[in-house]
């Protein structure tokens, strides 16, 4: 077949192969968020980091929060009373509230990777290579939202950093974001105010209409799912929402028929010690069975 057609035209097909290849994930394995305010691990957390063979923890460093005249803001930086267990590596994470994308802050970038640096710095973080970003951007944010990143990306690797951000399923229909790759968060699907009808943090009803999206986004992504728990009282009531195992066992065979690199490194938020007796052994082989 290829002696029917000109070099030009060979070389044309070679290009749009290239750019249509999905770049792969720069990580595999098991990891867990951490979302504390106080890096402090029990017996029971460090075993479970031993237990599923955690090589990551994604911690949050601070948030930044806006509406202040000031612009936005540090709020909620963590400490760290217990050092980082041997064989784990550290990802600063921090968590952007959307309305802080709604109008370009040119110093940001800098501001905030300076000071991961300098946390690091202070409590003897060592092996960091990689910063990642948590925002619930929308369509009117999107685009100041991908601007700051590609800031984040420029200050990041002038100290030898990557950068992943995390993706929310509605986010799915939107252009790429300029990172190296993204986390696909599965929980915190539906809506909370219809909790009669379906479990707001994770119910496979919710997922499906997105899923299709998936084939063809290109930047490559792993996968976190909820251990968590909600808790709330109305009208008096106690209401407790546990995201069922059907429904994450049936979330995870849904994404990864779609895309196989969703097994590649596999999240659970978050490490806690009640997130940890809320699943059986059983379960967490389940999850992060790759």
């Amino acid at each position: 077949m290829w002696r029917h057609l000109t070099p030009i035209l060979i070389a044309v097909l070679l290009i749009v192969a290239c750019s249509t290849e999905r770049k792969t994930l720069p990580t595999e394995g098991n990891a867990v968020y951490y979302w504390r305010t106080d890096f402090r691990l029990d017996s029971t957390e460090q075993a479970f980091l031993d237990t599923y063979h955690i090589q990551r923890i994604y911690c949050r460093y601070f948030d930044v929060v806006g509406n202040r005249p000031e612009g936005p803001m540090p709020n909620a930086t963590i400490t760290f009373s217990s050092q980082v267990p041997d064989g784990i590596e550290i990802v600063p994470t921090v968590f952007i509230t959307e309305d802080c994308m709604h109008q370009p802050a040119d110093s940001l970038a800098h501001l905030i990777v300076q000071r991961i640096v300098q946390m690091n710095e202070t409590n003897d973080i060592a092996g960091v290579r990689e910063i990642q970003i948590d925002c619930d951007f929308t369509m009117r944010s999107r685009n100041i939202y991908y601007s700051f990143l590609q800031q984040v990306r420029k200050e990041a690797v002038k100290h030898s950093l990557t950068l992943s951000t995390t993706i929310r399923l509605h986010q799915l229909s939107m252009p790429e974001p300029p990172v190296d790759y993204g986390v696909l968060m599965l929980y915190n699907t539906g809506d909370p105010q219809k909790f009669e009808e379906r479990n707001p943090i994770l119910d496979i009803r919710d997922v499906k209409p997105y899923v299709h999206y998936l084939h063809d986004y290109q930047l490559p992504m792993a996968a976190a799912y909820p251990v968590f728990l909600w808790q709330r009282s109305i009208y008096g009531i106690h209401i407790e929402h546990e995201a069922d195992m059907k429904d994450i066992m049936a979330v995870k065979q849904a994404v990864e028929s779609e895309r196989a690199d969703l097994r590649q490194l596999i999240l659970t938020y978050h490490l806690s010690n009640g997130n940890i007796h809320r699943y059986t052994h059983n379960d967490y082989e389940k999850i992060y069975r790759h």
